[in-house]
């Protein structure tokens, strides 16, 4: 049975432009860096970089995309930076709780999220009316 997400790797076009990205902007803990690659924390979860000099970097065309969990009281600081840094935003926020939609230095798309898996089900159990048919399992 799967327990959890081991870890989430990203192919880079550019690791050091990563690396600083990663590490400035988001805040990630550097675990350790190679030629090929770098190890971060993002709280307890383990995020890998992945030198593929070839990488397109162009945005990616569809709604995948990674959302990283901050404390309230550090959401807005973490928008600023991401603006500061020239991340450009892919969509404004229509779930609950804050959000940013943005890329990353090689178009992943990501966010910066308040709230969790409860938070977003409780809004949708209090107003269904943007889910049709929704079946809750908990």
């Amino acid at each position: 049975m799967i327990t959890g997400i081991n870890h989430l790797t990203l192919s880079v076009a550019d690791l050091e432009r990563s690396f600083v990205f990663y590490r400035d902007v988001l805040g990630l803990t550097p675990l350790c860096r190679w030629q090929c690659g770098a190890y971060f924390l993002a709280g307890t979860d383990w995020i890998c970089l992945n030198l593929k000099p070839d990488y397109k970097t162009n945005p990616h065309p569809d709604y995948t995309h990674y959302a990283f969990s901050v404390h309230a009281k550090d959401f807005h600081t973490m928008k600023q930076l991401i603006h500061a840094s020239g991340a450009l935003q892919f969509q404004d926020n229509s779930s609950e709780g804050e959000s940013i939609y943005f890329y990353d230095p090689d178009g992943h798309q990501l966010e910066i999220h308040l709230g969790d898996w409860q938070t977003r089900l409780n809004a949708k159990k209090s107003d269904p009316g943007n889910w049709q048919n929704v079946e809750f399992f908990i």
